[in-house]
């Protein structure tokens, strides 16, 4: 099969879950065509059955802001007629489901019919999808769409609250490549950041609002006064002068690693015993299944689709949005020996492994089948 995936290629988890699903289509054979404005971070280096398609943005003096969605739409026309795809997909409903359906429509005129699946991931619909000025074009590209899909049910949802789409959407959680055993701690790299007697924490985000960062520092602040503790905070963004301006007025700077943005977050992950995930709303929670895959357990909100993903009092906890003193007391009890660390890192890599993608590709094999069958009645 020839598939068109078309996303976001940033740090964001759309992006992460859209390039992983291509990377484990292609092992299994199937032939895969990235579609974007840049290489995707975790696309990598050359390999089998994987190519990358750069959309060109113009810079033209006429346009104010470059019609990025319409340049797209002409590079996936281009790419369906020239390579021969089978089907697309496209991760993000904006702009990428509406610059398919132009796609789609302007193929159609040159005799040539090919369906397109849309991925809902989260804020374009729980934010982006909010926005009056963007409910009727999404509306429309959910059902012009042959197939949606949605990362938890929580999305699900949320989605059939705010638009009036007469689309089945199927739910098919995002997927993580989990170990098969906990990974042994490396202590000679986990020594570069803490003493072998204190524990690590982390969080690794885009340090947007949503992810409410300075209740990690908060949380964090008071795991540290009845434990050895440091915290490692992954990522960048807008909300990290006011992260490091808390830490300052809390005395915990010396505390705190702050990395930047990383491509990779496993070599984190991997020298950390517990991770941070207080956000306002998540409709998924890749970090927090990121994290459990290599046996690390997740104090989080029980906010949109966390509860789907972390198991209160088996992988972690759950907490209500903003409640610092409960989150702060449920890390304590996690980190309270090195037996009960243990037993919870074990539980959150069996938990991980419901989302193994082994499980999960099927299903997207199974729903392309699907949907080409059902556009070739049609056709």
């Amino acid at each position: 099969m020839k598939i068109g995936i078309v996303l976001y290629p940033t740090f964001g988890g759309s992006g992460v879950v859209a390039t992983e699903l291509g990377k484990a289509l292609a092992v299994k054979g199937h032939q895969v065509h990235f579609i974007t404005y840049s290489q995707p971070v975790r696309l990598g280096s050359f390999r089998e059955n994987i190519y990358y398609h750069e959309v060109q943005v113009s810079d033209y003096p006429l346009f104010e802001y470059q019609p990025y969605e319409t340049q797209l739409a002409s590079k996936i026309v281009d790419v369906v007629k020239y390579e021969g795809l089978d089907i697309l997909h496209v991760h993000y409903a904006i702009p990428h489901a509406s610059a398919a359906f132009m796609a789609q429509q302007i193929l159609q005129t040159q005799g040539i019919s090919i369906p397109f699946i849309t991925t809902l991931h989260g804020t374009d619909i729980t934010l982006v999808g909010k926005d009056p000025s963007f409910e009727p074009v999404i509306t429309f590209c959910l059902n012009a769409s042959d197939a949606v899909t949605a990362v938890s049910e929580s999305l699900k949802k949320d989605t059939y609250a705010h638009f009036a789409t007469t689309r089945d959407i199927h739910v098919v959680p995002n997927f993580i490549q989990a170990k098969d055993e906990v990974p042994v701690m490396n202590f000679e790299k986990r020594r570069h950041y803490a003493m072998d007697h204190e524990r690590i924490l982390c969080h690794i985000s885009n340090f947007r609002a949503v992810k409410r960062v300075e209740d990690v520092v908060r949380i964090f602040n008071e795991v540290q006064k009845t434990i050895p503790a440091k915290l490692i905070m992954g990522g960048d963004g807008p909300e990290r002068p006011f992260v490091e301006r808390l830490a300052r007025e809390l005395g915990v700077c010396s505390k705190i690693i702050f990395t930047g943005k990383v491509r990779d977050t496993a070599p984190i992950l991997q020298i950390s015993d517990l991770f941070l995930l207080p956000s306002e709303t998540e409709s998924f929670g890749l970090a927090a299944l990121e994290a459990m895959a290599e046996g690390v357990p997740v104090i989080s909100s029980n906010t949109g689709g966390i509860p789907e993903v972390n198991k209160n009092e088996f992988s972690g906890y759950l907490s209500n949005v903003g409640d610092v003193d409960d989150m702060s007391k449920n890390a304590l009890k996690v980190l309270s020996s090195d037996e009960n660390l243990k037993k919870f890192r074990t539980q959150a890599l069996v938990q991980a492994h419901q989302f193994s993608i082994t499980a999960i590709l099927p299903m997207y094999e199974d729903l392309y089948d699907e949907v080409l069958k059902s556009h070739a009645v049609k056709s």
